[in-house]
């Protein structure tokens, strides 16, 4: 089963209260699976590393074994294809987390997107900041 899972991550102030996005739509276009976590205060960067990890685990529970991961974050789609590197210790470890989680699929996909083709993922980071749903 093929899945695309669309991420994002905010944090206002950057370092500042951030949250994950992650939306998970069928080969149909169907969503099967919209959340976001509270991560604390932590950077941008460190958010959206955490919605593809997210994301990935959670594509994974639902039996996908290809993904197509679908990011606004240039920084981590060119980390992630291998084509920048990761330089700054915490993302090196989050790198290495969300590399680890890539392997469980026959075949993975990170493509990056312009933020205003990110809507559903940017507004479940919005929603969890926004509510207060920590």
């Amino acid at each position: 089963m093929k899945l695309t899972i669309y991420t994002d991550g905010g944090a206002r102030g950057n370092p500042g209260p951030a949250a994950t996005g992650v939306v998970i739509k069928d080969e149909h276009g169907k969503t099967v699976s919209a959340f976001g976590d509270y991560l604390g205060k932590q950077t941008n960067n460190y958010a959206e590393y955490m919605a593809i990890i997210s994301g990935l685990k959670k594509a994974h529970e639902l039996g996908a074994d290809e993904v197509d991961c679908v990011a606004d974050s240039k920084l981590v789609v060119e980390q992630l294809n291998r084509r920048w590197k990761v330089k700054e210790p915490t993302l090196q470890k989050l790198f290495i987390d969300a590399w680890n989680e890539m392997q469980k699929f026959k075949r993975v996909r990170v493509s990056h997107v312009l933020r205003a083709h990110n809507k559903d993922a940017d507004a479940e980071v919005n929603r969890v900041l926004d509510h207060g749903m920590y």
